[in-house]
């Protein structure tokens, strides 16, 4: 499974949580989604309402750049590039006490895998990123992340993250992708870990009124 060791744990303990609200990202990626875009009766896999509305491209864009580009896209890369070496280094340190080195590890390069799986099902999809991203860099992007994932109930939700980035159906594809390439655990570790250094996040940056998702 994915041996992060040489990847993250020495690319991110020694270098390297977390990392869609802040300017003009309200047009971006709004706090609360209109009901109309959300159904409440439909959950994600692991967990919190589904969103259906149109996904925040550019926000994808900003944070495939932040993360070295979609050639050479990196987790660990993304979160040093919004949140700084000192600030990821002890989310790390923080979430391999909790977790585990193995499943933080597996998290970071599960992260890595996702979103570099799910840029290529949109290829195939017939969805382009924009060629200019977003504005948003370092906090400002770190913030709009916190924003987009955060569900009208205040409840931050990997999986509404997920949706908003590219669409449902496309976030759906990359976690069968996951599946069947890693097995369930270990998607479901990487949305658990991602709730709660997300979590992290909001609270180190000081957005108010985020809840703890209760898979974390």
């Amino acid at each position: 499974m994915m041996n992060m060791r040489k990847n993250v744990l020495v690319a991110a303990l020694t270098v390297a949580g977390l990392a869609f609200v802040g300017v003009t990202a309200a047009a971006e990626a709004p706090a609360a989604a209109p009901m109309t875009q959300m159904n409440a009766s439909a959950m994600n896999w692991f967990g919190g309402v589904t969103y259906s509305g149109a996904p925040a491209l550019t926000v994808t864009a900003a944070l495939v750049k932040a993360g070295g580009g979609a050639h050479d896209f990196s987790f660990s890369k993304a979160l040093v590039s919004m949140l700084g070496e000192k600030t990821v280094n002890a989310e790390v340190a923080k979430l391999t006490k909790q977790y585990g080195e193995k499943d933080a590890t597996n998290f970071i390069n599960g992260m890595t895998f996702a979103v570099n799986d799910g840029l290529k099902r949109a290829t195939e999809a017939g969805v382009k990123l924009p060629a200019a991203p977003a504005h948003l860099k370092g906090v400002k992007l770190a913030q709009t992340l916190v924003t987009a994932g955060t569900t009208p109930d205040g409840t931050w939700w990997s999986g509404y993250l997920f949706d908003k980035a590219l669409s449902h159906d496309l976030h759906v594809k990359v976690m069968q992708d996951i599946d069947a390439k890693f097995g369930h655990g270990a998607d479901e570790n990487t949305h658990k870990i991602l709730n709660q250094a997300m979590y992290d996040v909001a609270q180190a940056l000081k957005v108010k009124g985020v809840k703890l998702a209760s898979l974390h």
